[in-house]
């Protein structure tokens, strides 16, 4: 495609750009050589596309390799320059193009690879048989395409191949009778080739194509907002036509200037500037007044176009912003029945977007059916059709689902096993309540080894534990009956208090402890042993770190271990204290906050959680 110059825009604006440094920032792109770029662009979408596509020898020419449909099938072919993708190639496929003529970047292709495009799709093997097919060419309005495609057009009906070209002028940024250019091509094109290529499938012939395309040409629109303009693989510097306060509305795809440029809008302003300005732009009656290109109540289809680089967030939060304008009763109150969002027409790394709007009110039923039919083209997703029309025309996903209301108050209703442990409520309070206390007599030991190997809070987040379950189990809140209840219990009180990462895991394990447990036939000490090691499991598989990560993991280890192979308290007190020692000569740290200090501030010192569980096993384990 031909576009004007972007340096004269460039040196008319480059004095608001926010420094001279910016101005002559060099681009960071993944390119090879530039010269070569669209050889290799296309070298990379054949191997994606193995089964689908086929280049043509000489040509920039991307063909489709399915043969058409026996009968007899017109065949869609479009182009331009490269930097708009995924068009065109990506349209190739059954129910939109046959195939694609690459330029240049941003330059029309050359009539001989137009031709050549011509001469393939018109002779097509299919199985056994030859068969010479109409062509239709669609065309972006652009005087480069015009001429070459026009060119190439009219060579081919020389050779007897019947071909004719349609153009796509849908760019409300600039009158359509602006001279004798008009107003340009853009993303409602990609709407012209899923509407043309589907009416191919169906059979229609090449003047009844012609027709559905001045249909779609008469009742579509687009305006595209760019925040910052395109730069062309190879520049040697950023393009600074925008600086960081200033937005243009109706930049072309190449970087053409616009409508005017503006200071920076949000997404809901946006949305009204690029539909008021899409329907304003309307069309001429027989008497000359401006007919809006859609009125109240209407039913849409509005295509949102990321133009190259912006992110999808954004796209989705603009697409949400156009729908609610437009479907506002106090507004339009149209009917978007069809909404497509992403990139249809890039402009390489443009960061902005446009809108095209059809309006499928004013447009034959015919229409609507080929722009709902099946496509197989890559760059094409069948568009989620919201039946506006049926009784019920709420969008489904406009209903929240209710949430799942579950009172952490109420008791479980399913059975619990049998407990098995003698005296186990008292024994359970009893050494609960010692290992709280322990813990929080420790808090200036942990709180000192923290200080120099994490970031001093790991005693008082352990001793705010400790009381909070000091204080349930004295209150009743944490009942000790039976220890699925009770574990339950205890990492509801250790989510609410504690905080941090250690908070967390420990929540973690009481958690799985429980589960573990409602699961089994009965409870004994084995079955507790068990679910201890689950939920040690537990913190390894959720905090990634494992025995010898230098956390508290280097305790609970071989404490759950030992407590699998003996059941005894009191070896798995000895276990946990002899890994928590061994922390102190590790010499490096692999997760938590440990993990950014060198050798020499960790050597010697314990680690603070690691130190933590042993205290609490070693309460357990007094006679």
């Amino acid at each position: 495609m031909t576009s004007s110059n972007n340096s004269k825009n460039n040196s008319s604006s480059s004095s608001s750009s926010s420094s001279s440094n910016s101005s002559s920032r060099k681009p960071k792109q993944i390119l090879n050589d530039p010269t070569k770029s669209v050889d290799e662009f296309i070298s990379g979408l054949l191997l994606q596309y193995p089964n689908r596509l086929q280049k043509l020898r000489n040509h920039h020419v991307v063909l489709t390799s399915i043969p058409p449909c026996k009968g007899n099938v017109v065949q869609l072919l479009s182009g331009g320059g490269s930097g708009h993708e995924p068009s065109h190639a990506g349209w190739i496929g059954h129910g939109m193009l046959s195939g694609a003529i690459c330029g240049n970047i941003f330059a029309s292709p050359s009539v001989s690879s137009i031709l050549a495009g011509i001469r393939a799709a018109a002779v097509t093997l299919n199985k056994d048989a030859i068969i010479t097919t109409g062509i239709l060419l669609v065309v972006k309005n652009y005087t480069g395409d015009r001429l070459n495609f026009g060119m190439a057009c009219e060579k081919a009906n020389q050779e007897g191949i019947n071909c004719q070209l349609v153009v796509v002028a849908d760019d409300c940024a600039l009158e359509r009778t602006k001279g004798i250019t008009g107003a340009r091509g853009v993303a409602g094109c990609v709407l012209v080739h899923k509407i043309a290529g589907a009416a191919s499938v169906a059979g229609k012939g090449l003047n009844e194509i012609v027709s559905l395309v001045d249909e779609v040409n008469a009742k579509i629109g687009t305006l595209g907002i760019a925040l910052d303009s395109v730069t062309i693989p190879g520049s040697e510097f950023v393009n600074q036509r925008l600086d960081d306060k200033t937005i243009e509305i109706g930049l072309g795809i190449h970087g053409e200037a616009g409508l005017r440029q503006s200071p920076m809008l949000t997404a809901t302003e946006m949305a009204k500037e690029m539909i008021d300005t899409i329907r304003n732009y309307g069309r001429t009656d027989n008497t000359n007044n401006i007919v809006p290109l859609f009125d109240k109540g209407d039913s849409l289809c509005v295509l949102v176009n990321n133009l190259g680089g912006t992110s999808n967030f954004e796209m989705s939060i603009l697409a949400n912003a156009c729908v609610k304008y437009l479907e506002d009763d106090t507004t339009f109150g149209c009917k978007v029945t069809r909404l497509l969002v992403g990139s249809y027409m890039t402009s390489f790394d443009m960061h902005g977007a446009s809108v095209t709007i059809l309006n499928l009110t004013c447009s034959s039923n015919e229409l609507i059916t080929l722009l709902d039919a099946p496509c197989d083209a890559p760059a094409w997703s069948a568009c989620d059709v919201w039946k506006a029309d049926e009784i019920e025309s709420r969008r489904l996903s406009s209903t929240d689902r209710p949430e799942v209301i579950v009172d952490d108050n109420t008791k479980p209703t399913v059975s619990l096993p049998p407990v098995t442990l003698s005296a186990f409520s008292e024994s359970a309070k009893t050494l609960t309540l010692r290992a709280t206390k322990s813990l929080s007599e420790e808090e200036a030991k942990l709180t000192e080894y923290d200080t120099i190997v994490g970031d001093g809070d790991c005693g008082i987040t352990m001793k705010r534990g400790a009381m909070e379950v000091e204080d349930r189990i004295k209150s009743g809140s944490i009942p000790t009956d039976h220890p699925v209840t009770m574990f339950a219990s205890i990492a509801d009180a250790v989510s609410d208090s504690m905080g941090g990462t250690s908070g967390v895991l420990l929540e973690l394990m009481f958690r799985k402890m429980s589960s573990t447990l409602s699961r089994c036939d009965s409870i004994g000490m084995v079955e507790m042993s068990q679910a201890f090691q689950a939920g040690v499991d537990a913190i390894s598989l959720y905090g990634g770190a494992t025995a010898g990560s230098r956390t508290m993991l280097d305790a609970l280890c071989p404490a759950a271990k030992i407590l699998m192979e003996t059941n005894s308290l009191s070896e798995a007190s000895s276990k946990a204290k002899w890994g928590a020692d061994g922390t102190a000569s590790m010499k490096a740290a692999l997760a938590g906050r440990s993990n950014y200090l060198s050798e020499e501030t960790l050597a010697g010192t314990p680690d603070p959680g690691a130190v933590a569980v042993s205290i609490v096993f070693e309460a357990l384990a007094l006679v």
